[in-house]
């Protein structure tokens, strides 16, 4: 990309600056007595950067144009010129009727787009009246069990549209088809269906343990819903590989990458062996990343993992079908970033966060409340959090021009580095046998507590500075206002699973589900007997037990 005449001009004119410039200066004044590392992968930070840093870069197939390979730039030739990204706040708490409410707040605030979260008995394929789900129903999203939930959960809200994302996993295949259901009932075409479903089990083994069935069988599913919405609802994304909750575990960037693509080369491959064509499901995948406070390493590791993937499609997989190869993501701030002490502290690093993931070229964002370290956030600090991407996208010029950092020397050799350490970390996964073999030995998960005990250990000495934590604290208490979940929407949502028992088609239900075991003895995709099921009002735990009762429930360590 550049000259050797002109890269030997420029290391003599630095050589220059450093003796003549720099070391008076440096032995006069010195520099700050701190370290000088990216954020998580503690690379050293050199002082300056120069064309000499990149000199190995080619413009043409590095870097290139936005909408072309290797989309390094964007996987869209206008990018937030032609359409602003997604603003997808993230909610669900309580009863389906409490979280309707809260979506037609978002929406009359401006919300582009709806994305569903679901309590953790939902999440574990439990019904609300389980012995497992007791005090934890509508805590930490919102309850569904059956299709009248779902229901209830999109009532005025037109499914043509919207585009919906529901961060669900082990029990992907059935919430997915109680949307389908609702869209259905509503008279949209399934085609004009728009949205993500997490579907991503994987990263469930590696960070969040809310998984239910072992790896082999989940990734039947996964195929099945691949599958299912290639020729059923071609506008939904029927996974999205998540390096966020990688990162929130306490992984590196460079990490999140390589685990989160090194997860999307072992569905790809799972659905090749499935007999599924590479360039008919992989337009359909997309993905989820964090964005954390170091704002200039988040966008390289944005920009690296575009540049991957595209290779990774081609390389691996002979994909052929441009829309194959391009990565598209949604972007989340960093949860694990947010502290109780200080909150509103919290309101500056998701705008920061928020920043890198827009000129990192993000599809889709969603920035956290100021106050989720300590509660679900309440109607206030969403509209806070929803007014960071409005001003980001209306106010601070960021969105103007496509990636807007290109051709910093700096960004540019810092998305080299990130490229090389998450390739270096994908080949030695694969000499372990790929991801799916690297998780059940439990490989991938101590690299990551071990990134994650460092860094803790350098917060609690103080090499680390956390603001309002370890550095500038101050003696008050906090006063917050707390969006709290009562114990009354337990009870009114197990009287309405046990009403709905009483009122739906019992033998329907009964001979829905028996089809469901019947097929899960065999090869058929379960989709559409998933879709029958909830139809006929089955519940999520009603469906979800078939299938531990064919499939077993996974304990990690035991023969699978």
């Amino acid at each position: 990309m550049f000259d050797p005449d002109d890269l030997e001009e420029i290391r003599a004119a630095k050589a220059e600056w450093e003796e003549e410039t720099l070391g008076p200066t440096l032995e006069r004044f010195g520099e700050r007595e701190e370290t000088f590392t990216t954020d998580t992968e503690g690379n050293e930070v050199d002082r300056l950067y120069t064309p000499d840093d990149i000199s190995d870069t080619d413009y043409v197939d590095d870097v290139g144009f936005p909408g072309e390979e290797p989309y390094t730039r964007g996987v869209y030739p206008t990018m937030h010129r032609g359409r602003l990204w997604t603003m997808r706040q993230y909610a669900g708490f309580g009863t389906a009727e409490e979280t309707n409410d809260r979506y037609q707040y978002l929406i009359d605030n401006g919300q582009t787009g709806l994305s569903v979260a679901f309590d953790l008995p939902t999440q574990m394929g439990y019904d609300s009246d389980a012995d497992m789900a007791a005090g934890e129903v509508g805590k930490s999203g919102v309850a569904i069990d059956s299709l009248r939930d779902m229901e209830t959960l999109f009532e005025g809200i037109p499914l043509d549209e919207v585009s919906t994302s529901m961060t669900i996993n082990a029990p992907a295949s059935v919430l997915l088809a109680m949307y389908v259901a609702v869209g259905d009932q509503q008279g949209v075409d399934r085609d004009q269906l728009r949205g993500t479903i997490q579907n991503d089990i994987m990263k469930e083994y590696v960070a969040r343990n809310l998984y239910i069935y072992p790896p082999e069988q989940s990734m039947r599913l996964i195929t099945d819903i691949f599958e299912f919405c290639a020729s059923e609802t071609p506008k939904f994304n029927t996974i999205s590989i998540s390096g966020y909750h990688i990162r929130e575990a306490g992984s590196t960037a460079a990490q999140e990458v390589a685990f989160t693509l090194g997860n999307g080369i072992e569905y790809v491959q799972a659905a090749i062996d499935a007999g599924l064509d590479v360039d008919e499901f992989a337009p359909q995948l997309s993905f989820f990343f964090n964005a954390h406070n170091n704002v200039l390493e988040e966008v390289a590791k944005f920009r690296a993992a575009r540049r991957m993937w595209a290779k990774i499609m081609e390389e691996r997989f002979g994909a052929e079908n441009p829309k194959s190869k391009q990565l598209k993501f949604h972007t989340q701030t960093g949860g694990s970033t947010l502290t109780a002490q200080q909150v509103e502290n919290n309101i500056v690093r998701v705008s920061y966060q928020a920043l890198a993931a827009v000129l990192g070229g993000t599809q889709s964002l969603h920035t956290n409340g100021k106050d989720e370290a300590l509660s679900l956030p309440t109607e206030e600090s969403v509209r806070t959090a929803l007014r960071t991407q409005q001003i980001l996208a209306h106010e601070s010029g960021a969105a103007d021009t496509i990636d807007p950092l290109a051709g910093s020397y700096y960004v540019e050799a810092l998305t080299d580095e990130v490229e090389s350490d998450a390739f270096d970390i994908i080949d030695e996964v694969d000499e372990r046998g790929g991801m799916l073999d690297a998780v059940k030995e439990q490989w991938v998960q101590r690299q990551i507590q071990e990134v994650a005990y460092e860094r803790q250990r350098e917060i609690e000495t103080g090499e680390r500075v956390i603001v309002g934590v370890n550095e500038f604290k101050v003696d008050e208490e906090a006063h917050v206002d707390i969006e709290d979940v009562s114990e009354e929407d337990e009870r009114r949502q197990v009287e309405s699973l046990q009403q709905l028992r009483d009122d739906r088609d019992t033998e329907a239900v009964e001979d829905a589900l028996e089809a469901i075991r019947d097929a899960a003895h065999g090869d058929a995709n379960l989709m559409p007997l998933i879709v029958d099921a909830v139809k006929a009002y089955a519940t999520v735990g009603e469906i979800c037990n078939v299938l531990r009762d064919e499939f077993e429930e996974y304990h990690p360590g035991s023969a699978v």
